[in-house]
């Protein structure tokens, strides 16, 4: 006995030390730009989530790896079983060396990518539980990049745990082929929210104005749907709540509640099931309330039962809302049959979806996005039933208004005087609001522009200059370039206010901005600190002798006479010049250095420029004689 478990170990360990077989290998040649991976995978399922790497690549763990019965992507419903699978890469020589590794499910809770390089091993994760910036590649999947060496086979495991639907479509992608599936992707994507947009936004103004509660039903069916959407194709994690894993987790759910429930409400007003069919209205209320109950359960319980509770749910009001329209269709209610087209072609955007994920249909554009366009059809139908449905009123109330006597001639024009009032009203709101919005913008530009420059020169103020010292010190410490900081005081200023008044003074205080705005390029800074002081900051400064030909050439335009209001007044200036980082790599320290090589350059004599380096000891508490 103890001779056949032997035998049987060594079977064992040698099956799992023999190198794959041909297809469960996958080979990468220099003409590969995106390989789907699901044939390759194997698959070992860990319940208890306990499994180490270490331990899976035991011999005697290895060979628990097994193929996964079906087509299409990897799908283990809603299982709460964590996953290890297996991918034995084998690029060929003259293969490329980087790789996109794409998860396309990015509502999975945990994802880890083991990737062995002999005794290292490469290890990244990504998953909705986790804030965005902590994938390793921005992108609205999970996608992990892969440097393979061509010529030689890699291992490559996956680890994936999720409390929801356990979804792994896997993709191997060179980086130019993954962008370009991208564009027409996001392009998909953008005209889907767009249009989900337009008509949110098209029919809650039409709730305003005719305060009919379908309207604002209809609404909530629209919102809910966006955030659904946004959250399973993961730009809601990338773009709305990169910060807030835990409502990105919840999203999908409560979003898919938060459908069903307006549905249902939209359902019962805009068919009018209290009276045109009340048992049906009885078993919509009561799917509503399930709704709601789902999603208590996702926030309080678990997401697991959540989740397949709302699929349950989804799927009987799917059958219900069809069941009902059809009745008031074959009665001829108004609406009727755009509301069962419009539910039709989201059942068949679902079915195509079903199908691909079965692998009976090709992926393509159209099969991977059915479900995403059945919806928006589903959306634009509704609204056009709801017109449909107001036509239908009108068409019937004029047939009335036609059979009634003369004498009803004048409510007949009554009604026409409200309808347009009514359009008037709507124009007149759009018109109020295109107004406000523009009042209001261009208030925000003015408090902008205040908050952030001197009233008097247009500088930048104190604020704006310590914002842009701090992109300047940041930007510098990725490139390693030097900049320099010019503290600029005028030396004669005070005599000109003294003698010829502050408003002869204040116009050369804009003259004097201008000059300085001349002598530096527009990508520099030039700010007003205060009184007759300026700060200049000089990007890519090469050394000392650079910065102290920019602040002599700063003296020599500022000291040229200047002709104010038909005066003729002079005012000359001192220059003090510190260098990031050699002065200081702190802002304030900066600016303190700058300031004692101005003092140094009056002391000096004033008309100088000076250097932070050259100082020594501190500078006075302020300037002598206000200048």
């Amino acid at each position: 006995m103890r001779a056949l478990q032997a035998i049987i170990l060594l079977l064992a360990i040698l099956a799992a030390l023999a190198p794959a077989s041909a297809d469960t290998q996958v080979r990468l040649t220099a003409l590969s730009s995106s390989v789907p991976l699901r044939p390759f995978t194997e698959v070992l399922e860990d319940p208890a989530g306990e499994l180490t790497l270490t331990d899976i690549e035991r011999p005697e763990t290895a060979t628990r790896f097994r193929r996964h019965a079906g087509d299409g992507d990897l799908n283990f419903d809603y299982s709460p079983t964590t996953y290890w699978l297996r991918l034995t890469l084998a690029p060929e020589l003259g293969a490329a060396t980087r790789w996109l590794l794409e998860v396309g499910y990015p509502s999975l809770d945990s994802v880890t990518v083991f990737v062995r390089h002999g005794a290292t091993v490469v290890r990244q994760h990504a998953g909705d539980q986790a804030p965005f910036s902590s994938r390793p590649f921005v992108h609205r999947n999970l996608v992990f990049p892969l440097e393979l060496a061509p010529g030689s086979e890699q291992q490559l495991y996956l680890r994936v745990a999720s409390s929801g639907s356990v979804t792994i479509p896997l993709t191997l992608w060179s980086p130019a082929a993954l962008h370009a599936s991208d564009q027409r992707v996001y392009s998909i994507m953008a005209t889907y929210f767009g249009m989900l947009l337009a008509l949110g936004l098209y029919n809650l103004l039409l709730y305003f104005s005719l305060r009919e509660a379908a309207y604002l039903a209809y609404v909530g069916v629209v919102a809910s749907i966006a955030v659904a959407q946004l959250s399973m194709l993961g730009l809601g994690n990338q773009f709305l709540w990169p910060d807030w894993p835990a409502w990105g987790d919840l999203a999908i759910p409560l979003g898919f509640c938060s459908t069903g429930f307006f549905g249902a409400l939209f359902t019962r007003l805009f068919l009018e099931t209290r009276k045109a069919s009340p048992r049906f209205d009885r078993l919509l209320a009561l799917l509503q309330a399930g709704f709601v109950l789902a999603a208590a359960t996702a926030v309080f319980y678990g997401y697991r039962p959540a989740g397949m509770a709302t699929a349950l749910l989804g799927a009987a009001f799917a059958a219900t809302a069809v069941a009902t329209a059809t009745l008031c269709a074959v009665r001829h209610q108004a609406g009727a049959r755009l509301f069962l087209a419009a539910w039709s072609l989201l059942l068949l955007g679902a079915a195509l979806t079903a199908l691909r994920a079965l692998n009976w249909l090709p992926t393509n554009l159209l099969t991977v996005f059915a479900l995403q366009i059945g919806s928006a059809l589903e959306i634009l139908l509704l609204s056009f039933a709801l017109a449909d449905r107001i036509n239908s009123a009108r068409r019937a109330l004029a047939a009335a208004q036609a059979e009634t006597l003369s004498a009803r001639e004048n409510a007949v024009e009554t009604l026409r005087q409200s309808e347009k009032l009514l359009e008037q009203r709507v124009m007149q709101r759009t018109l109020e609001l295109a107004e406000s919005n523009e009042r209001l913008r261009h208030s925000e530009a003015e408090l902008r522009k205040l908050a952030h420059h001197d009233p008097l020169t247009g500088l930048a103020n104190r604020a704006l200059l310590y914002d842009e010292l701090r992109r300047i010190i940041a930007r510098g410490k990725r490139s390693g370039d030097m900049f320099a900081l010019l503290m600029v005081d005028l030396d004669g200023f005070k005599l000109v206010n003294d003698t010829h008044g502050h408003a002869i003074g204040d116009q050369l205080l804009e003259t004097i901005a201008a000059r300085l705005q001349e002598c530096v390029r527009v990508s520099d800074t030039v700010a007003r600190l205060g009184g007759d002081e300026f700060v200049v900051v000089v990007e890519g400064v090469l050394d000392e002798e650079q910065a102290l030909a920019i602040g002599a050439k700063l003296i020599v335009t500022l000291s040229r006479p200047a002709t104010v209001d038909t005066q003729v007044v002079q005012v000359g200036a001192s220059v003090g010049v510190a260098l990031w980082p050699l002065d200081s790599d702190d802002l304030d320290s900066l600016l303190l250095a700058a300031d004692r090589a101005m003092y140094l350059a009056k002391e000096g004599g004033r008309g100088q420029c000076c250097l932070a380096s050259a100082t020594v000891g501190s500078a006075p508490d302020q300037k002598q004689n206000g200048e």
